[in-house]
């Protein structure tokens, strides 16, 4: 049966278990019309414009 030779590090351990924990970090892209930020393939929340086109009535 295989056994560990050595103990495994506080260190080593928590370096392999962080990539769980990270963030995560999402794309945002410009939006053409008025050039604030906004998720990909989502109408913009400040002009209300999806690919060329008002959908949203925006104040």
């Amino acid at each position: 049966m295989a056994v560990p030779k050595r103990k495994t590090s506080k260190q080593r351990r928590d370096k392999r278990r962080a990539s769980s924990y990270r963030l995560k970090t999402y794309a945002t892209v410009v939006c053409p019309q008025c050039g604030q930020p906004k998720l990909p393939h989502r109408v913009c929340p400040n002009c209300g414009y999806y690919d060329g086109k008002e959908v949203i009535a925006a104040e």
